[in-house]
């Protein structure tokens, strides 16, 4: 499973001082634990996978830019644990919206090629029956 956010884009996004913090779980060593953080990101793209497997063939050949912020906020929710803040509580559940509407087919993911053939549907009834003749006049033959 190819995972969806780095340890640097992390760092990137929230900063190496909020990792350092998150991540000494035991003793703060001042260096980020990034089997820590390899954790959070495996974790993060398994509840991406559960929401993505009903729509898109996995492993998805690459990772969709919308899908960086999504696993980041999952990522860093994790690494919380119990001690979140409303801000990371809130960018969470957005997150997990967003994936809700991806696997929907709200939300569509720019990956060739990742779409099941059978997902290919817009939604509406699809018929094969000949086009009826409407028109104006009377109607023959009914009683």
């Amino acid at each position: 499973m190819p995972a969806y956010v780095s340890q640097a884009q992390l760092v990137d996004r929230f900063g190496d001082a909020m990792l350092r913090q998150l991540t000494s779980r035991t003793v703060p060593s001042g260096a980020i634990d990034a089997a820590v953080v390899t954790r959070a990101i495996t974790d993060a793209g398994a509840t991406i996978d559960g929401y993505l497997a009903g729509r898109y063939q996995l492993p998805l050949p690459s990772v969709p830019a919308l899908l960086v912020p999504v696993a980041s906020a999952i990522a860093i929710y994790l690494l919380h644990g119990q001690l979140t803040t409303e801000k990371i509580r809130l960018d969470y559940q957005d997150a997990l919206k967003a994936l809700s509407n991806i696997a929907s087919g709200t939300i569509r993911l720019d990956v060739a090629g990742a779409e099941p053939a059978g997902n290919q549907s817009s939604g509406a009834p699809q018929t094969n029956a000949p086009a009826r003749p409407i028109s104006n006049g009377p109607i023959g033959g009914f009683i």
